[in-house]
């Protein structure tokens, strides 16, 4: 019995072990999309997860959001905001023929945006959280619908 649970507790920290890698290019990228603006969820003081269609929100569309990856450890995503663009490093970075993924934080830790692209649907999740550390903080979780600009669809 014992040598059971030595199996099922190493087995489980292994795992772990393997899925907290938050670094995993497996793809060489340089793709441009344009994308077009869905929707946008806000939490905030005023909302709690309100959902704000295009016509209700100010947001434009995203034209030439650059995403480049090189193997093993390189993503840039540009054109998306300037925190991103001007991110040199982020904490999160996944890309791999289906999708790619990624965090970054300030340096405080106070502020982060993430997203995920699904690279054969073209959905884009974009999410922006302020004030990580206090009581209240905010968040904005954009969508859009993206092709690549380059692929005649």
């Amino acid at each position: 019995m014992k040598k059971i649970i030595f199996f099922i507790i190493l087995i489980i920290l292994i795992s772990n072990k393997a899925f907290a890698s938050n670094v995993k290019i497996d793809e060489d990228l340089d793709i441009v999309f344009n994308c077009k603006f869905e929707k946008i969820i806000k939490k905030n003081l005023e909302f709690n997860y309100k959902v704000f269609l295009s016509n209700e929100a100010d947001i434009s569309d995203l034209e030439n959001l650059k995403i480049i990856s090189k193997k093993p450890n390189n993503l840039e995503i540009n054109g998306l905001s300037n925190f991103l663009t001007d991110t040199t490093s982020l904490d999160v970075k996944i890309a791999n023929k289906d999708i790619v993924l990624f965090k970054g934080f300030d340096e405080n830790k106070n502020y982060s945006e993430s997203g995920i692209i699904n690279r054969k649907s073209g959905e884009l999740v974009h999410e922006v959280t302020r004030e990580i550390k206090s009581e209240t903080p905010e968040k904005d979780i954009t969508f859009y619908n993206c092709t690549e600009k380059n692929r005649v669809v």
